[in-house]
């Protein structure tokens, strides 16, 4: 799916409803809870609209089939620029340094939900790519029919010609003009990137966002913190009785986002906006919160993607949580093996476990699974889209999307009650379970439970 031609969205208004002031679209489009329906009501109003600025320039993130394949079980349900690294996802850094909105071209069942903008004067951008205003300046020199190449990954192709699929795309890519690109670049390019690289990219969204802007004070005399001018508060934001240590990195609390009583934070930590932080939880660094999520007890070097609960006890470190997920109460997650050595890990593309090199990894869970109380999961462990798992002693290293059961087997988790419970669990947030989402979780369902082969199951 794609949207007619409107030459590349950039804006120069300000919302009047922007949470943080006198921002503009661009500015505040990542932050708004409903970021969707701010993209779609842009891209509806951008012929008719006085305030908006016209660029000739169409800019599109692109998933890079490859990497797409590495990003899983991330990438099932969104593009590669979907994923949030740091305080902001990979989109929202690029909306920031483009001054535009991006669109996408992706999988052909997650077009609908993230559609392309149809242009005749294009620059694809790699999804998995987090921006630098180095790179910036040098894709502005591009010329139609060359590409941004480090090593063997494009970074950037610009083109005359719109590709309404990935495939066509990088066959065009593979003929074009290559430049090198020799400056240090972050690529998301395995699951693991995402909270390896976290800390630095709290670092590197925490400067942009807070640039020239004055953080809301922290009125509450119980509340102690350390290096305040690396803490940074929004609008609505409720601090109270928390420790927060800023002094190994910035700390990043969204607006009305909640800390609670006891809660010991150090940084570089990240919490956005409409997210709680319970009572008592122990925060270690490196750690994003995405909006609107309920966290509590110990985590380290971890990231939630947004909308998913691990309210209670229990250690999660080294990890990334997808969205709409649920950890149940006293879940533990084992990040380093006890004989110190490397960690496998489930691999989608080679359809086994490999090895990672790391000391340290724990939980990749996709979106829509949950994990019942005293879960315990083993170092490297793997969780596809809408899982229920449940039961005594450690599951399977690698938990196929749609199962049901444990440690004493899986079964297929049925479709209806999977988007029941995706339904109900939007419907608890305020959220409508829309007919593109249910179409992408059918997608998945037939995609791994059609082989009568299934890895994993009974």
């Amino acid at each position: 799916m794609y949207v007619s031609k409107v030459n590349q969205l950039q804006y120069t208004t300000c919302l009047n409803d922007s949470p943080i002031g006198q921002w503009t679209v661009k500015q505040c489009g990542w932050l708004c809870a409903n970021k969707f329906d701010l993209f779609y009501l842009l891209l509806l109003s951008v012929r008719t609209s006085h305030q908006l600025a016209y660029h000739s320039m169409n800019y599109l993130l692109f998933d890079d089939p490859t990497l797409r394949m590495s990003l899983m079980p991330f990438t099932l349900t969104r593009p590669i620029a979907e994923l949030r690294c740091g305080i902001a996802t990979i989109f929202q850094k690029w909306q920031h340094v483009l001054n535009a909105i991006p669109s996408y071209i992706t999988e052909a069942y997650l077009q609908e939900k993230f559609p392309g903008v149809r242009s005749d004067r294009n620059l694809y951008i790699n999804g998995a790519v987090c921006p630098v205003e180095s790179l910036i300046k040098i894709l502005d020199k591009l010329n139609a029919g060359e590409k941004l190449v480090q090593g063997d990954t494009c970074i950037a192709f610009k083109t005359d010609d719109y590709f309404e699929d990935t495939e066509k795309l990088m066959a065009a890519i593979s003929q074009a003009k290559a430049k090198e690109y020799t400056e240090p670049l972050t690529i998301i390019r395995q699951v693991y990137d995402l909270f390896i690289q976290n800390g630095a990219q709290i670092r590197y969204d925490f400067h942009w966002l807070t640039k020239g802007r004055e953080s809301v004070p922290i009125t509450d005399k119980h509340t102690s913190v350390y290096n305040p001018k690396e803490v940074f508060v929004e609008e609505g934001a409720v601090i109270i009785s928390a420790v927060l240590n800023a002094n190994a990195g910035p700390i990043y609390i969204g607006k009305n986002a909640e800390v609670q009583e006891g809660s010991l934070v150090r940084g570089a930590f990240a919490i956005c906006e409409g997210s709680i932080l319970h009572m008592g939880s122990k925060m270690r660094g490196d750690n994003t919160i995405g909006p609107y999520c309920k966290v509590g007890g110990e985590i380290t070097n971890s990231v939630f993607m947004g909308y998913s609960n691990k309210a209670h006890e229990g250690y999660l470190g080294n990890s990334v949580i997808g969205e709409w997920c649920n950890i149940g109460a006293d879940t533990n997650t084992s990040n380093m093996k006890n004989d110190y050595g490397s960690i496998k890990i489930w691999s989608y593309s080679e359809n086994k476990l490999v090895d990672t090199g790391l000391q340290f990894c724990g939980l990749m869970m996709g979106d829509h699974s949950k994990a019942g109380i005293n879960t315990m999961f083993n170092t490297g462990s793997v969780v596809g889209v809408s899982a229920n798992i449940f039961g005594g002693d450690f599951p399977p290293k690698f938990v196929p999307s749609f199962s049901w059961g444990g440690a004493k087997g899986l079964e297929v988790y049925q479709l209806e009650k999977a988007l029941d419970v995706a339904d109900k669990a939007l419907q608890r947030r305020g959220k409508t379970f829309e007919a593109a989402d249910k179409k992408i979780l059918e997608h998945l369902f037939q995609l791994t439970h059609r082989s009568n082969k299934r890895i994993g199951f009974k």
